[in-house]
């Protein structure tokens, strides 16, 4: 379940009768893409109700005749393709600046100044999003909005996503620990441990985070790691 304030109303008016569930905005706009999202993790309350923000309950007689059963999951899920999600205008303006604060920190992340191969700071990006006049759809998935905002930028600022290929070596005193942090910070795709009980691997980072990559070997190391990048992949 989601924190009630967390949550906007979806409603579906059926039989001359209104019905309405508290859900998450985002995974709301998932679960009506067909995404597999657990109902009891998008929805404030399994209840159904004929006014949400009353606390008002919906009759079984209502449901039944509307849906034919009072089972919640099959009605929120009917309520959630078939119905709409009722926004207030600070709801609105929560949830387009929440998006819009993931698209900079993603692009911040991930994409760097191909002349001089140095991130965006997220103020850049944010200054051009303004001068380019992007406009976030609050229900639109992040991985669309950063296409979005990306053409958008690319006219007034020289950016584009890179991908480094590095080497990792971590001495032994301290590859046991450093195993398992790398594992869930980056994408290992080759790794071995040698006969000295050093660790090695090569992975892919995003060109944006070079510098946090190296402060975190350089953390998991205490100094002693080496980092070497192999090849740049756009």
């Amino acid at each position: 379940m989601i924190p009630l304030d967390r949550a906007v109303v979806a409603r579906l008016e059926s039989h001359g009768e209104r019905f309405e569930i508290g859900v998450d905005p985002d995974l709301a706009m998932k679960a009506r893409k067909g995404e597999d999202v657990p109902i009891e993790d998008l929805v404030a309350a399994d209840f159904v109700f004929e006014n949400f923000a009353h606390g008002e309950r919906a009759s079984d007689e209502s449901l039944v005749k509307a849906f034919g059963t009072t089972d919640f999951e099959p009605i929120a899920r009917k309520i959630l393709t078939k119905g709409e999600i009722h926004l207030t205008s600070e709801q609105r303006r929560q949830l387009i600046e929440d998006k819009r604060r993931q698209v900079i920190t993603y692009i911040a992340r991930n994409a760097v100044n191909p002349q001089t191969k140095l991130p965006h700071p997220p103020q850049r990006i944010e200054m051009a999003m303004e001068e380019a006049r992007v406009s976030i759809d609050p229900f639109k998935h992040l991985d669309e909005l950063v296409k979005e905002t990306m053409k958008a930028l690319r006219p007034l600022i020289p950016i584009r996503f890179e991908e480094l290929r590095v080497a990792v070596r971590i001495p032994a005193d301290h590859a046991p620990r450093a195993y398992g942090e790398m594992q869930t910070a980056t994408t290992v795709e080759r790794e071995e441990w040698q006969n000295d009980g050093s660790w090695v691997c090569v992975c892919r980072i995003p060109a944006g985070t070079q510098s946090e990559f190296y402060s975190l070997v350089n953390r998991l190391s205490k100094g002693d790691g080496q980092v070497k990048v192999l090849e740049q992949l756009y």
